[in-house]
């Protein structure tokens, strides 16, 4: 029997497709590090979302782990160098979620234009705050993506059907259909709206920094649905105050949860719409994620 440990939450069609294998031995439970630790000697599957963080004292305990599977799009919370080491094959599901990503992309660049979530708190709250409250068009904008891969493509494709000219950076995709690639600098001085659509590595880390909002034009707004980490939220703060930046909508931040004093802070800011990394998190993006992996991991065992 090959022990297959399910560490977070997995769409139940998924898991059950998992446990129809009588090759597999599957649990299914959530297990803090030390619990984790304990058991991580008899598994030789396992699988996490973003919450379980798999460094490497999580892998080299595994002395018989063969596959770490990731049931969404980012290796950030994988210590992916750590598993190459000992030959165990990380996979992922990275264009599973592409269109929940993409949508929530949109309602959070639309939010932080025409102030939707602070006209329902106003309103909640008794006040009629209509004058206050004039906004932006998308139409005839330009957006700025950085990043054009699965994600960042759904997310241009709806922007040219709202009639807005599309800029992107990716140094790995040399074109796409409506869309016209450029380089950064580029992209920061002609863009109204940015959005990232980007793994966090070294490369991306802190990439919207200082530095890079100055080169932005004023009044830009900053959509973030990727990692929290590729934003210098101190910077992303300091530019909102100023009103350099409009208005930033995210889903992500470098500390989760925001509980730390900056991101309350950030978060306290009118100027400022949130949402709790919830990009995937439609139930049908987790029915793809979860049999896409769940495929995935079947085909590599060979059962």
């Amino acid at each position: 029997m090959i022990r297959v440990h399910v560490n977070d939450p997995l769409d139940q069609e998924a898991l059950n497709l998992l446990k129809s294998r009588t090759q597999l031995d599957v649990t299914s439970e959530h297990l803090e590090k030390e619990k984790l630790l304990e058991l991580m000697p008899q598994v030789e599957v396992l699988i996490v979302r973003s919450a379980t963080k798999v460094n490497r004292e999580i892998i080299e305990k595994g002395t018989k782990l063969r596959i770490i599977g990731r049931a969404g799009v980012g290796l950030d919370n994988i210590d992916v160098v750590a598993a190459k080491e000992k030959g165990i094959k990380v996979l992922n599901t990275p264009g599973a979620s592409a269109v929940s990503v993409a949508e929530l992309t949109f309602g959070l660049m639309l939010s932080a234009a025409r102030h939707i979530a602070r006209g329902t708190k106003d309103l909640k709250e008794g006040l009629w705050t209509k004058k206050e409250l004039e906004g932006h068009e998308l139409f005839g904008r330009t957006l700025g993506i950085i990043g054009l891969g699965m994600i960042g493509k759904e997310v241009a494709k709806r922007a040219l059907a709202f009639e807005m000219k599309v800029l992107a950076y990716d140094p790995l995709v040399p074109s796409f259909q409506g869309v016209e690639m450029v380089n950064l600098d580029e992209l920061y001085k002609f863009s109204d709206f940015i959005t990232l659509h980007v793994p966090l590595n070294e490369q991306t880390k802190h990439m919207i920094n200082a530095e890079a909002i100055e080169k932005m034009k004023n009044g830009v707004i900053i959509v973030n649905a990727s990692r929290g980490g590729v934003i210098d939220e101190q910077a992303l703060y300091n530019a909102l105050v100023s009103g350099k930046v409009y208005a930033a909508a995210l889903d992500v931040f470098e500390v989760e949860p925001p509980q730390d004093e900056l991101r309350k802070k950030l978060l306290q800011l009118q100027n400022v719409v949130a949402t709790p990394h919830i990009g995937a998190s439609t139930c049908q993006a987790q029915e793809r994620v979860g049999k896409e992996l769940v495929e995935r991991i079947l085909k590599e065992l060979g059962i």
